[in-house]
């Protein structure tokens, strides 16, 4: 939270917009053979093929979406790249290339667009996908960031999320919760902060929490995890705002019901432990959290035996007829309504 005041600093109108282009993306590398042309003319250059095309595009705005009180450049950066790969791997898609664009405002030198780009590049090493394209512009306030990514998918292997059915069970990646109890710490040190500059804050007990908001990671494993064990999703979708919340846009898609139930929702450690600090439902953040991009999706009951098992994925309830309604099961075995309450990721949530 602290800034170095004697970081050289160079103004933006001193490179104009062709040469901070040049200068940001001079270190980036082509990967992918569909990518013919990248930046440097008037439009990438994409090698079409069998395959279906995923286009996903999200826009990120400073005090909506982020605080750069607590986010780092680089790791904004980083983040705004996942947020779009996790919506191709939520369509069963291999993410390949993105275009990226920033409008700042003149209170960001080179060196912070230099430190953005830096966890721009970084998402686009890690997860094989190229920078074809973008646009950089000024703003009056603050600094916006959008981002489209474009993948491929096989024909027969594309999953949407109208295709769940009665009995199929719902699974869920990873664990839920961690990115919405990141967010609450650092806003409480933030306001601990803005009362006391000295105070350092003492983030430990936190690691994971604090890692899952500012440097989320797209699960592009699991279609992999999936084909090993022969299994293909009827339905999915990446927890962008929240379980409740997506496994309502499957249902309402595909026309049924669900039960979800309490117990099995995947929890780690530090999000029970944090849970009880602030004083919140578990559930309600497991449910309601949002920003965990992991993958909810559905199978066939007839997989049930191939996915019980497996370390990578939690089986939380099934789905059921339409008129059933959307329900969660609690653990004294009440049913309760499921209501959408799905966070958004903004600093006023």
């Amino acid at each position: 939270m602290l800034e170095d005041k004697n970081t050289q600093k160079t103004s933006l109108a001193d490179l104009g917009e062709f040469g901070l282009i040049n200068h940001i993306t001079k270190y980036f590398k082509i990967e992918n053979a569909s990518t013919v042309t990248g930046i440097g003319d008037d439009a990438a250059v994409l090698d079409a093929s069998e395959k279906q095309t995923l286009v996903t595009t999200d826009l990120l705005i400073e005090g909506v979406h982020f605080d750069l009180s607590y986010m780092p450049l680089k790791h904004l950066g980083y983040k705004a790249v996942m947020v779009n790969l996790s919506d191709v791997y939520a369509m069963n898609g291999t993410a390949e290339q993105v275009t990226v664009s920033i409008a700042v405002s003149n209170r960001f030198p080179l060196e912070a667009i230099e430190e953005l780009y830096s966890g721009i590049q970084l998402a686009c090493e890690t997860y094989k996908v190229d920078l074809v394209g973008g646009d950089t512009t000024s703003s009056t306030k603050g600094i916006l960031i959008s981002v489209t990514a474009i993948g491929k998918v096989e024909k027969e292997d594309i999953v949407l999320r109208s295709g769940a059915k009665e009995t199929d069970l719902i699974v869920v990646s990873g664990d839920l919760g961690a990115a919405y109890l990141g967010l609450q710490v650092l806003e409480r040190e933030k306001q601990v902060f803005n009362v006391d500059p000295n105070n350092q804050p003492d983030l430990d007990s936190y690691t994971y929490l604090i890692e899952r908001q500012l440097k989320p990671e797209a699960r592009r494993d699991v279609a992999g995890f999936l084909k090993e064990l022969a299994i293909k999703p009827t339905a999915m979708i990446d927890i962008s705002d929240g379980l409740s919340s997506e496994i309502m846009h499957i249902c309402s898609q595909s026309k049924v019901g669900c039960k979800i139930y309490e117990e099995k929702l995947p929890l780690d450690p530090q999000v029970i432990s944090a849970c009880e600090e602030f004083n919140i439902d578990s559930t309600m953040v497991a449910l309601s959290g949002g920003e965990d991009y992991e993958l909810l999706f559905t199978v066939p009951i007839a997989d049930f035996e191939a996915i019980k098992g497996n370390p990578n994925f939690s089986i939380i309830g099934h789905i059921t007829a339409e008129n059933q309604g959307l329900n969660l099961v609690t653990r004294a075995g009440q049913e309760i309504e499921l209501k959408a309450q799905g966070w958004n990721a903004t600093k006023e949530a």
